[in-house]
């Protein structure tokens, strides 16, 4: 997504709504892992992902004209960049992600998503030729091995011999994405952010819609709890959070915005626990290591660009 920062310093009453926007923007994500592990059980992901994005659309336009007003010319000179923004942020990551929750708990895929923001910096690093000092070299190596430490259940060399779950490599697949949707879209043109983001979700509906139509038409909801569920999915974290996303990034800088995509994680391990679904000691000790080492990496990142999950 775009920064649309205001040059001014905001007020403390304007940072504090920012700081509000962020964490209903990450809770709202956080309800894509657990409510998405509901729907994966009836909606095969390539149909989720087809619908969710399918019924964002129409709102997401709605927006991008009404408050954005982009030079459509300009944003179709962009095609090229958008094209591999929807295939890599829209359509990767998601269909990796859906296809992981029907593997494995939405606490687990979120703590190994929680290595995503130091598996960027580190392909920012080799790509983009940006600075990776020592701080944040010994966070991602924290990071990878507490991903380590909940893949394999609290005993890294287990690895060794039973390798990956099929749902770990899966989400493995959706940070992969997602760093590469991020790292593309730092070299690419800047576009008005719900704008760019309605323009994906458009060509992930007509990208996919061949593929559903071939399978025998997408799996529609087949219960009152299924629609729900792809309701939610489709208005929460697929439109308020990207809105709620931008209008912090009025008062707060990109950077510091991207500390706050770590909520995740927590917020979903409050979900799991609450609703009384089983965890281990591994989960917690391996989140709070990829946490720490998340933090580290990012402690000397403030000025850089932020950017939201699909």
């Amino acid at each position: 997504m775009t920064a649309l920062a205001d040059t001014a310093a905001p007020t403390r009453r304007a940072t504090w709504i920012a700081v509000a926007a962020l964490v209903g923007a990450t809770l709202f994500w956080a309800g894509n892992y657990i409510v998405g592990q509901r729907a994966v059980e009836t909606i095969d992901p390539v149909s989720l992902t087809l619908l969710r994005w399918a019924i964002a659309l129409v709102p997401l336009a709605v927006v991008a004209q009404v408050v954005e007003r982009p030079d459509w010319r300009a944003v179709a000179r962009a095609w090229p960049w958008l094209l591999v923004l929807s295939a890599s942020g829209v359509l990767g990551y998601n269909l990796f992600l859906y296809a992981a929750l029907e593997y494995t708990d939405a606490f687990s895929a979120s703590l190994v998503s929680a290595f995503n923001p130091a598996l960027i910096t580190l392909a920012a690093a080799v790509f983009l030729r940006e600075r990776l000092t020592a701080l944040s070299v010994g966070g991602v190596v924290a990071a990878l091995a507490g991903v380590l430490v909940v893949l394999s259940d609290g005993d890294p060399a287990s690895l060794l011999t039973s390798g990956f779950g099929t749902g770990e490599l899966l989400m493995i697949g959706s940070i992969g994405a997602w760093t590469v949707y991020t790292i593309v879209g730092r070299r690419g043109p800047r576009l008005p952010a719900v704008t760019s983001t309605a323009v994906q979700a458009g060509i992930a509906v007509a990208a996919l819609v061949p593929f559903s139509l071939a399978a025998g038409g997408p799996a529609l909801p087949q219960s009152g709890a299924a629609m729900w569920s792809l309701l939610f999915i489709a208005v929460f974290p697929s439109v308020l959070s990207y809105l709620l996303w931008n209008r912090a990034l009025t008062a707060i800088p990109p950077g510091r915005a991207g500390v706050f995509l770590n909520l995740i994680t927590v917020f979903t391990a409050v979900f799991t626990i609450l609703a009384g679904q089983p965890w281990t000691a591994a989960q917690l000790v391996g989140g709070a290591i990829v946490l720490g080492g998340v933090v580290l990496t990012n402690l000397k990142a403030f000025t850089g660009r932020g950017r939201a999950p699909d």
